[in-house]
């Protein structure tokens, strides 16, 4: 089973010490079965901190991140790859899935672990990820777009920006969360988004529903480009296009 798991930290030089859940290797043998790559289908890379800074609020982001997924799941014809890091230098990678809702439940599997964040690591791999092509559309990027939810960024913010501006000229925009209102971390976040032509959003407790609708905005982005989110009328969008240039 283990071979199924992609350990994004096994490209970035750092051996990964931490055990395996049962329930994300189950996950995986799933995911692999439910992989659907259609010929029009977009790539979303779907990017988790889950350090134990996000303890406290951890149960609430959980019920947010599960409507994020379930608006997704009803956009249609998007493929979405969940990576998370915590702990010491564990980051992993599931496979594409076409399935929103093994991905939702999947949640309920992933505990939060005392760790740095891996920021840095999660674009590396977005980056090599969308240097390849969809298998059934060889014009198509293996990845649209990122979505990155988040509270804290404990990096060299020099690293993680080299890396987005990489994923800015690939045209990938990364969408990033923030939880919480750490102007540190905003700032990093913000120039992230910046130097991918992505967005900036902010993340907190009663904002499910509004969340849902944007991240469903997200969506019709990978799937059919800027036409598809200046056609969606709905406020989240317009957000979104403010921001995207």
């Amino acid at each position: 089973m283990r071979k199924n798991l992609q350990k994004v930290n096994k490209t970035a030089g750092v051996k990964s010490t931490s055990s395996e859940p049962s329930d994300i290797t189950n996950f995986l043998t799933q995911a692999e079965k439910l992989s659907k790559n259609g010929v029009g289908r977009g790539g979303l890379v779907f990017a988790l901190d889950a350090t134990m800074s996000r303890q406290h609020t951890w149960d609430q982001a959980q019920h947010i991140q599960a409507e994020m997924f379930d608006a997704v799941g009803t956009s249609g014809g998007l493929d979405i790859q969940l990576v998370y890091f915590r702990g010491f230098g564990e980051c992993r990678a599931s496979r594409w899935v076409g399935d929103t809702v093994v991905l939702r439940d999947l949640m309920s599997g992933i505990d939060c672990r005392g760790g740095r964040t891996q920021i840095g690591k999660v674009l590396s791999h977005v980056r090599k990820e969308a240097g390849k092509k969809n298998p059934l559309n060889p014009d198509r990027s293996r990845v649209d777009a990122m979505v990155y939810v988040g509270d804290a960024m404990e990096e060299d913010i020099d690293i993680p920006c080299d890396k987005a501006g990489e994923l800015g000229l690939l045209g990938v925009p990364c969408f990033m969360f923030q939880e919480g209102h750490d102007d540190a971390t905003e700032r990093g976040f913000r120039e992230i988004a910046k130097l991918t032509n992505g967005a900036f959003i902010r993340f907190g407790a009663g904002s499910a529903a509004s969340l849902a609708k944007l991240l469903k905005a997200v969506a019709s982005f990978v799937s059919g480009g800027r036409t598809a989110l200046e056609a969606d009328k709905s406020p989240e969008a317009r957000l979104l296009l403010e921001q995207i240039k």
